[in-house]
């Protein structure tokens, strides 16, 4: 018997669901069972099975969330995964609503989302799956020619800001910063690493970025997924067709969205026949023989991220010593500790492979 709290309709399975959750699918849906379905650190999902006015089953994906940035998870998620559908159809799971709801005085946000049974056990195929990224990245140009996003967005439990800007630079220092915080306190602070931080956000970046949009340069702002990584993409087994799932996006340049592919823990977008495909469509920003250097600046991100959701990651260290190296190179200061090639995995090609297991505790 499961209890049901006020508001909560009893269908079969083990999820109780909320009537504001019934009404936001289309008019007329009969919803027959509410399953749990994955495990999420941020949030609770489901697998609702329905009938539709026409009479036909649909499976719907459900997700709901509490807390600080549940809105920002669920909201921003509808959005991003409408943004995408409307640029590149069948990428994304079709959303159909996001809401929200009082239960015992918590208050609760939901995602709704057309269900996908996912392969997680083989890669899309490199050459389909990179005309569609080149595609959304290519059509995706920002709706007023600048970067951030008109909703708040989320990675990992982090509400990013997205607040409007014309420069590149500072968009991307905004995002870095929230992720420098989360980090911080999350592991707590470490005044060599904020030394680095900060030489990195007050020279590296206005430097390494800053060019971009200098001497004539110009970047477009385009819609990035904003978590682009192998758990995050599965290949649907009826259709055999990549999807992908769980967006958080920005309007941001189309680069940023490959910082993941370098980290420790990418197992086969980090075969450069990814890449290569992708940059025989989209060609990298100018100066292009920077691209690495801008490439390793972004996957500080995608490290942070994970060091603020894994106390003790080893990702800290490697973001600090890929710090070290770009400051060097780009920013040099006295003060900071040296950069170490025995601790990066660019050179090292040290890899740490994401198991199942782990992904499962992350979603």
């Amino acid at each position: 018997m499961i209890y049901l709290s006020k508001g909560e309709l009893e269908v079969e399975g083990n999820f109780p669901l909320h009537k504001a959750i019934i009404k936001a699918l289309p008019q007329g849906t009969k919803v027959v069972s509410a399953e749990q379905y994955g495990i999420s650190t941020w949030a609770k999902t489901a697998k609702l099975s329905a009938i539709l006015p026409d009479g036909y089953p649909k499976a719907f994906f459900l997700k709901c969330a509490t807390g600080q940035t549940a809105r920002a998870l669920t909201e921003g998620e509808y959005h991003s995964a409408s943004a995408i559908n409307s640029l590149v159809t069948g990428l994304v799971p079709n959303p159909t609503a996001w809401g929200e709801y009082t239960n015992d005085d918590t208050q609760v946000y939901f995602f709704i989302s057309d269900f996908h049974d996912m392969d997680f056990s083989i890669s899309p195929d490199p050459v389909k799956f990179m005309k569609q990224i080149a595609e959304l990245h290519q059509k995706g140009a920002s709706p007023n020619g600048m970067f951030g996003y008109p909703v708040p967005t989320v990675i990992g439990k982090m509400q990013r800001t997205v607040t409007w800007e014309k420069s590149w630079a500072i968009s991307f220092t905004h995002q870095l910063k929230d992720v420098i915080e989360y980090d911080n306190n999350t592991n707590g602070p470490w005044p060599k690493y904020d030394a680095a931080c900060k030489q990195l956000i007050d020279h590296v970046i206005p430097r390494l970025l800053g060019v971009l949009q200098s001497d004539g340069r110009e970047i477009i702002p385009t819609l990035v997924h904003g978590d682009l990584w192998e758990r995050n993409v599965g290949i649907d087994r009826v259709t055999g067709k990549a999807v992908l799932f769980d967006p958080g996006c920005t309007y941001a340049h189309n680069e940023m969205e490959f910082g993941t592919w370098r980290c420790t823990w990418a197992f086969y977008f980090n075969s450069p026949v990814f890449m290569s495909i992708y940059q025989g469509i989209v060609k990298p920003s100018e100066p292009a023989d920077e691209w690495d250097d801008r490439n390793r600046l972004y996957s500080l991100h995608a490290y942070l991220t994970d060091s603020a959701g894994h106390k003790g990651s080893i990702s800290r260290q490697i973001a600090y010593n890929d710090m070290l190296y770009l400051c060097e190179k780009y920013a040099p200061l006295y003060t900071l500790e040296k950069y170490d090639p025995k601790k990066d995995v660019s050179v090292t090609g040290a890899h740490i492979p994401f198991t199942v297991a782990q992904f499962e505790e992350t979603k």
